[in-house]
């Protein structure tokens, strides 16, 4: 006589073949897979048997799809992703071959994070960097502004075009017109063409470079990332407690060697002039109006200036 676990293993082996041969038969008439065997005619139904797996895979990932959750909550085993089946011959015959595929969203995601890599920030909110963009509504938000924002866009698809430009941009204007909102758009843009970029809010930087007189691996780190990046944004030059070390030695070293090599960009509420004033005058030996035309020798001469007029848009969207 059978123990009662031989019965019981035998009604959960009847169970489970009542229910292989009820799916089996739902997943040959389902729509997905009737449509997969009139584009291949070749495939019999021992083969699609046999492929149970791949086609059910398929099939469940095309139903999570139809009514996607959103990337973060995806129900598929591979999140992101969804199978694609083909059909390949070999000298079997045909087979059914499937492949994990990364879905729309995850390729925009993927696509966000690369060019989220190609950007560092120094004490610029993040969200600057990561809000979407709209064109049209940059150049029709403030209609004040659209010369400014033109002169920006030309210089994208000029660089887009013909690559890095020998000379950056010097936005001056009021506070609060969208100069770093631009920036960020320009950072953003040219990021999806591969190129680098850095944008320093300078108060902030300068302040803390205090403290790197302490850690001269950080600093010489952090001057680097500043010299190498194809696009390089002081944003709010002239906003900063200026002292003669960061004017002559940092300053001075970062834009000594990216004149004639690399852009620089700056956002300023200082005109040209106004701001070599203030390059002359430090906290620390007053007026040194020589070493301020030094450094602006190496600012002026590289950039088109750019005056951005408009309203305040602080508080709001740019």
């Amino acid at each position: 006589m059978d123990s009662l676990g031989q019965i019981l293993a035998g009604m959960k082996n009847n169970n489970l073949l009542r229910r292989s041969e009820q799916l089996k038969a739902e997943l040959l008439n389902d729509p997905l897979v009737l449509e997969l065997r009139a584009q291949h005619p070749e495939l019999d139904e021992e083969q699609l048997i046999r492929d149970m797996a791949k086609l059910y895979q398929y099939v469940n990932d095309s139903r999570h799809c139809a009514k996607c959750p959103g990337l973060d909550q995806c129900p598929n085993d591979f999140p992101g992703h969804f199978t694609k089946l083909t059909v390949e011959n070999n000298t079997l015959g045909p087979q059914i071959v499937a492949r994990q595929v990364p879905c729309s969203r995850q390729l925009q995601r993927e696509n966000e994070l690369s060019i989220q890599k190609k950007i560092r920030s120094f004490y610029v909110d993040e969200r600057a960097l990561q809000e979407g963009y709209d064109e049209v509504e940059i150049l029709t938000k403030d209609r004040v502004r659209a010369p400014a924002v033109t002169q920006v866009l030309r210089y994208i698809s000029a660089t887009e075009e013909g690559g890095l430009q020998p000379r950056g941009l010097y936005l001056e204007g009021n506070f609060g017109t969208g100069k770093t909102f631009l920036m960020c758009y320009l950072l953003h843009k040219l990021a999806k063409s591969g190129y680098s970029g850095v944008i320093v809010y300078m108060p902030e930087f300068v302040e803390d470079l205090k403290s790197m007189l302490q850690d001269s691996q950080k600093l010489k780190e952090t001057v680097e990332v500043m010299k190498q990046a194809d696009l390089l944004i002081f944003d709010d030059i002239g906003a900063e407690n200026l002292n003669p070390w960061v004017r002559d030695h940092v300053m001075g070293s970062i834009l000594n060697y990216r004149m004639n090599r690399k852009p620089t960009f700056y956002t300023s509420n200082y005109s040209l002039e106004a701001l070599e004033q203030h390059l002359s005058f430090t906290s620390k030996d007053g007026e040194e109006r020589y070493k301020g035309q030094r450094l602006m020798d190496r600012i002026a001469p590289f950039v088109d200036v750019v005056t951005v007029t408009g309203s305040n848009k602080r508080g709001k969207r740019s």
